[in-house]
């Protein structure tokens, strides 16, 4: 654990509030953290950790409040500024560059030179060497980034961190691709770093890591703190963190009629990812809606993008109605039924600069449409009745989609697979970033295409969505389903349980 200088916070954060939209996403904040402290942050996905360390990091200004930096009093911190102060946070996306080597990396921005502007390579590889033999890292300082390890990525990342000489350092899920040996050694590294002097904000799911390394843990939800504890025996409780992170009131959660469900349609046996990734295997049943819940880089979205073509899979079987399918490309789903819409729906569920008519035909326009030259007005007849359907609100059908709301967008998205009839829909995160009404809406309309007899795959990290809506969960973890939750068994802290602790192998029983 960190070398805690009890006498001083280096961070203070009070009152910190920060909207989106309209959205709350930090309630009244205040956190700290002391010098030399391993402070972990908990919560489940959404709770607003990364929105809390964005503001810290400068990348968000909040909308009140202030930040105490050992003794600075600030209202808002850029990220230049916040670098300046002495913090630096480790993100857990790739923003290392691939083609050039772990020096160039480490020091990409900020170079030594000599007074004549001459980079002084031997200088910095001394020092890259003397960050790398603190640590225990045995790499060539002179290997490009594309040819190391996601693990030794992870650890340039820290070493990168490191060299910049900083007081506190955020570790956004620095363990969650890993295998147990290198997540160990980077429990390790935190370790190391501290006896430094140097403070760190440790973000992760794993409890049992939060455990080993933690002197406090603050459980964030809902954009509140709702716990800080010391971390020892007597007051670590895995029981505990785990109500604290769930716990939301009933009138949150959306009332879903019952309805029939039947056969199965979709049969996944043995799906592998990769040639070492687990084998998956799963149903799904017509009027069915099979949430698949898990933590951040658990592995939902990649095993949905295996299924509908998205990514290349290693191995395994997809039956659709009964029949073996062959599935490389988005295509080849989207021409027998299944359609996948992807969390980033303006990114690649939409064409923003395109209207509403013309965003709904593009997929099913040769089914539908006939003739070589196409006018718009003709496909008026079989949009309309969609629009009024899904009650999107627009000007006009010939509105460009880029001035509609967040909901509209995405009733949009789910027009233009109604409009190609579509059996089977892969919903991921589909409510993100949508209001309180349009979300109420949208589960509306998933009741409804489940009643009409279609089946439904929804990935989300909003817990009382997925509680309400569906009729099965799937929790996955470490990129294999860990369990099974029936309708009466699913609640906020099966699912968290779940998603933390280390179960046996779910086996698949359809």
């Amino acid at each position: 654990m960190g070398n805690i200088n009890n006498q001083n916070n280096f961070i203070e954060m009070k009152n910190i509030m920060k909207d989106f939209s309209g959205i709350r996403a930090l309630s009244n904040i205040s956190f700290n953290v002391r010098k030399g402290e391993i402070h972990c942050l908990v919560g489940e996905n959404g709770a607003g950790k990364s929105t809390l360390m964005k503001i810290l990091s400068g990348a968000y200004s909040p909308d009140s409040g202030e930040i105490i930096i050992d003794g600075q009093i600030f209202k808002t911190l850029t990220p230049k500024l916040s670098q300046e102060l002495g913090i630096n946070i480790i993100y857990q996306e790739n923003l290392l560059v691939p083609s050039m080597n772990i020096i160039e990396n480490m020091f990409i921005g900020h170079e030594i030179t000599n007074r004549f502007g001459f980079i002084k390579w031997k200088e910095m590889s001394r020092l890259v060497q003397d960050e790398m033999a603190f640590l225990g890292i045995h790499l060539n300082p002179y290997r490009k980034i594309e040819d190391l390890s996601v693990s030794e990525q992870q650890f340039v990342k820290i070493l990168k961190a490191l060299i910049q000489d900083p007081k506190l350092l955020i570790m956004d899920e620095p363990t969650s691709m890993f295998n147990v040996e290198d997540a160990n050694r980077v429990l390790k590294f935190v370790q190391r770093i501290t006896d430094k002097g140097i403070s760190i904000i440790y973000i992760s799911h794993f409890l049992k890591e939060i455990e080993q390394i933690a002197d406090r843990i603050t459980v964030m939800r809902d954009g509140s703190i709702i716990n800080t504890i010391t971390n020892h025996p007597k007051t670590f409780s895995f029981n505990q963190i785990t109500k604290d992170m769930v716990g939301r009131p009933v009138e949150l959660f959306y009332k879903k009629e019952v309805h029939e469900i039947g056969e199965t349609i979709l049969d996944i046996k043995d799906l592998q990812l990769e040639q070492h990734s687990p084998k998956i295997s799963f149903s799904l049943k017509k009027g069915e809606i099979l949430g698949i819940a898990g933590m951040v880089g658990a592995g939902r979205t990649e095993i949905v993008r295996a299924i509908s073509g998205a990514d290349r899979f290693y191995k395994g079987t997809i039956r659709y109605k009964g029949k073996n399918i062959n599935v490389k490309k988005p295509k080849d789903t989207i021409k027998i039924g299944i359609a996948h819409i992807t969390e980033d729906r303006q990114r690649y569920g939409l064409m923003l600069d395109q209207n509403i008519i013309e965003n709904m035909t593009i997929v099913g326009m040769d089914k539908k449409i006939n003739g070589f030259f196409i006018n718009v007005k003709n496909h008026i007849p079989f949009v309309k009745p969609i629009v009024d359907d899904l009650n999107v609100k627009a000007a006009s059908m010939y509105q460009h989609v880029r001035y509609l709301s967040g909901g509209n967008q995405q009733k949009v998205v789910l027009g233009k697979w109604l409009f190609m009839d579509i059996d089977v829909f892969i919903f991921d995160e589909p409510t993100r970033g949508i209001d309180v009404n349009s979300k109420t809406e949208f589960y509306k309309l998933m009741s409804t295409l489940t009643k009409e007899g279609k089946s439904i795959i929804l990935i989300s990290s909003d817990m009382p969505e997925l509680i309400s809506m569906s009729d099965r969960v799937l929790v996955v973890r470490k990129g294999n389903i860990s369990k099974e939750l029936m309708k009466e068994d699913i609640s906020e802290e099966s699912i968290i349980k779940s998603a933390l602790e280390e179960n046996d192998e779910w086996k698949n029983t359809n």
